[in-house]
């Protein structure tokens, strides 16, 4: 008992998805032995589910990934693995008989009649009851902690990550990149790109003429085309796509790996989704849209600017529409800016 409170405390002690998981892999492996141990970030789209390997144990040993920014490497569709796709549908634990000594169970962690996370696990048959009650035990309380964490990430009327959350992320990226530019790690960089397909890319996103509809209709009104908005936002974006509430009715997103056509084609399709939805009293509303790629060396002040540049381009130049910054730059519609360490970007 002494030992499991000890884990508790540790698991408790964190504040990042990733640090937690690390600290509940360490409590199952402790406390449990399992043959075996799998966490997945689960992320249920309109389309499909998708899960993450984010975090476990196996014949190698522990293996730990960044629990904000899935790895497509590690990523399935939740239908690809029949426990854990019926452990979806039937939200509840579930378990499979692997040999005559050991079985495989999988919990899920649920928030709002969805999976958020699915514990996985490899147990020996001689598993005893007590040790059945403490491990469910561990793992309602890794669910309740994970919910603390996601309400304080959260942006409070979307849902959305907020702008806190927001900059970890992006310090997290810009960290990656310029770590990949040290002396021996270039080649890394350029094939992981290459395996990518790209860059990141961020977005930011503001609604058009936003305070035409507070004056119209009242902040109220406005309040549920910001949360409409937000929900037309995780429909039309990747599931491993980050998106945030910026502030008022600007929005952010950071997309995964990709090629500009395809941030281009993405953000294209997020912005006519927009404009096809009716947003209850109010009617039709539009947003503009402005992106640039993350440099290596960049500060998240640059990268800002450079897209907020392209939005206000979008926005001087009729409106509902998605413009590149680097693009521009290269049009001659816009004048390259000074990035960090006084280098100027050249297209």
């Amino acid at each position: 008992m002494l030992e499991l409170i000890s884990h508790v405390v540790r698991i408790s002690a964190r504040r990042d998805r990733t640090e937690i998981n690390s600290a509940m892999v360490d409590a199952l492996v402790d406390l449990f032995h399992p043959e075996r141990l799998t966490i997945y970030r689960c992320y249920a789209g309109k389309r499909k589910t998708v899960v993450f390997a984010c975090a476990g144990h196996g014949p190698q040993g522990p293996f730990l990934r960044n629990a904000y920014l899935p790895d497509n490497r590690f990523c399935q569709t939740v239908d690809q693995d029949p426990l854990l796709n019926r452990c979806r549908k039937e939200l509840s634990a579930v378990l499979d008989v692997i040999d005559a000594q050991s079985h495989r169970i999988v919990f899920p962690v649920i928030r709002r009649d969805e999976p958020m996370y699915f514990i996985d696990l490899q147990l020996r048959d001689d598993f005893s009851a007590d040790q059945r009650v403490s491990l469910m035990g561990l793992i309602e309380y890794f669910g309740n902690h994970i919910s603390l964490l996601d309400y304080g990430e959260a942006d409070t009327l979307t849902g959305l990550a907020s702008r806190k959350t927001f900059d970890k992320h992006l310090f997290e990226l810009l960290g990656q990149a310029a770590s990949d530019e040290l002396l021996g790690n270039a080649a890394a960089h350029r094939r992981r790109n290459a395996s990518d397909g790209g860059n990141h890319w961020l977005a930011v996103c503001d609604i058009d003429h936003f305070k035409r509809v507070n004056d119209t209709f009242g902040h109220l009104i406005g309040d549920e085309v910001l949360i409409l908005l937000s929900q037309v936002m995780r429909q039309s974006f990747r599931f491993d796509d980050q998106l945030f509430r910026f502030g008022g009715e600007e929005f952010i997103a950071l997309l995964q790996p990709t090629n500009q056509a395809s941030a281009q084609a993405t953000l294209e399709r997020f912005r006519k989704d927009v404009e096809n939805t009716v947003f209850s009293r109010v009617g039709h509303v539009t947003v503009s849209v402005g992106f640039s790629r993350l440099m290596p060396n960049d500060t998240p002040t640059d990268v800002i600017d450079r897209a907020d540049e392209a939005l206000y381009y979008a926005k001087r130049n009729g409106r509902n529409r998605v413009d590149c910054y680097e693009h521009l730059v290269t049009e001659g519609q816009l004048t390259a800016k000074e990035i960090s360490k006084g280098e100027v970007e050249l297209f």
